[in-house]
Formats: C-alpha cells, sequence, structure tokens
C-alpha cells in the first residue's frame, strides 16, 4: 500500500469518526439527510472519496443508509427494533457471562481494569463520549474474553447498530451515576470470576439503560412527528 493510498484511508476513517459521533450524541438525527454543507461545517478538508469511504464504513454499522437521490441518511430505528435488539444484547452476554468468567485470564481483567479506570476519569471530567467509549469497549472485552469468535461478532455488530440508543440511556445525571455504580459492580464481578453473578448484573445494567434510552427515544419519535426535530441535550 502506498503512502496517498494510506493517508486516503486514514482520512476515511477519521471522518467516520467525527460523523459516528455526531449521530451517536444526536447532533444528526434519525433521517437526516448528510449534505456537502454540513460536512464542510463539520469536517474541513474532507474530500468525497474519503467520505464515500466513511459513508460505507457507516452504513456497515447500521448508523447511515444510503437511498438513491438521496445519499447518506442518518438511520432510523423505531421503539421496537431497539427493543430488540437490546434483549439481544442481553442474550448474547447472558451466554458470554459464565464462559468469560471461566477462561479470562489475568492480562484481560488488568486490561478491562484499565478501561474501567480510564471511563471513571472520563465521567468525573463530565465527557460523555469518551465514557461510552470506555464502556462499550469493556462490555466487547467481556464477551470476548468467552473465547468464541461468532458470539464476539454478532455481539460487536449488534452494538454497533443501536450505539446512539445505549448512549442517551447515560443522558440524565442519576443514570448516568448510577451506571457507574453498576460497572463497579461488573468488575467486581470480573475478579471474582462469578459467571452467574457477572450475567445477572449484566442483565440489569441492560435493562436499567433501556428504561432511560426508551423515555427519550419516545420523546423524540413524538418531536420528529410534530415536525420539531428534537436537540440532543442532557437532563
Amino acid at each position: 500500500m502506498n503512502t496517498a493510498t494510506e493517508e486516503r484511508g486514514q482520512r476515511s476513517l477519521l471522518a467516520a469518526r467525527r460523523l459516528r459521533e455526531l449521530i451517536v450524541s444526536g447532533s444528526l438525527a434519525p433521517g437526516q439527510r448528510i449534505t456537502e454543507r454540513l460536512i464542510a461545517e463539520q469536517l474541513e478538508g474532507v474530500s468525497r472519496t474519503p467520505l464515500r469511504e466513511a459513508f460505507k464504513i457507516l452504513e456497515a454499522e447500521g448508523l447511515v443508509t444510503i437511498e438513491p437521490n438521496r445519499g447518506a441518511v442518518v438511520t432510523a430505528m423505531t421503539v421496537e427494533e431497539v427493543a430488540a435488539a437490546i434483549e439481544v444484547l442481553i442474550g448474547l452476554e447472558s451466554l458470554a457471562a459464565e464462559p468469560a468468567c471461566q477462561q479470562i485470564g489475568d492480562a484481560q481483567v488488568a486490561h478491562i481494569e484499565e478501561l474501567h479506570r480510564h471511563m471513571e476519569q472520563a465521567y468525573l471530567a463530565g465527557e460523555l463520549m469518551e465514557y461510552f467509549r470506555c464502556n462499550q469497549a469493556i462490555h466487547q472485552a467481556i464477551v470476548d474474553a468467552a473465547g468464541n469468535p461468532v458470539l464476539s461478532r454478532i455481539y460487536a455488530a449488534e452494538s454497533a447498530r443501536i450505539r446512539r440508543y445505549r448512549y442517551a440511556g447515560n443522558r440524565k445525571t442519576e443514570r448516568w451515576r448510577r451506571a457507574v455504580q453498576e460497572h463497579e459492580a461488573i468488575l467486581d464481578a470480573v475478579r471474582q470470576r462469578a459467571g452467574p453473578l457477572l450475567r445477572e448484573i449484566l442483565r440489569q445494567h441492560h435493562r436499567s439503560g433501556w428504561n432511560v434510552a426508551r423515555e427519550f427515544l419516545d420523546a423524540e419519535l413524538r418531536a420528529v412527528a410534530a415536525g420539531q426535530p428534537r436537540k440532543a441535550a442532557r437532563a
């Protein structure tokens, strides 16, 4: 691979990361078309080729839909679709919890501990996006510890598809604080290699987050139906 191709690939990844953050944070609303003007405002200096590649990355993640004559549009999901996906994630983590605790090594535990420290630092600094990145990495690391690559792949794909709705579950200050406490319990269960306990904590953790995210999604859909797209804001 030559230098020009490598640089273009890096620009595509950077563009995908920035657009992903805008979608997940709610700055780009479901159904919104990602126009050239918007790109010029948000992603200065990104040309069409790496931008097209970024759209392909986000389309594969389920965050963007490429529509004829409209181009890239932020994917919209119904409450029922998100709820179904949450149930799938709960099921996948339930499958992973016990084998993960049976097989996890000290280095993997140390990695999860390090992610947890970074997550707490982001929480104390009020950096929700960085907190969320670490949060998601912890969940993926636990699933990966089960040693089942098919399980890991399916979990990663489904998790990416509903990323913005899981992010919304931490927008309320009280829920965010409780989520950090729940992650402390998750870490303790991992350290103890307590599979059944970890499974139950993860299940309740997801359900609590979804209760808040569902309120957000219901309000968002009502606003869109009324012709007043809802602005992203943390309660």
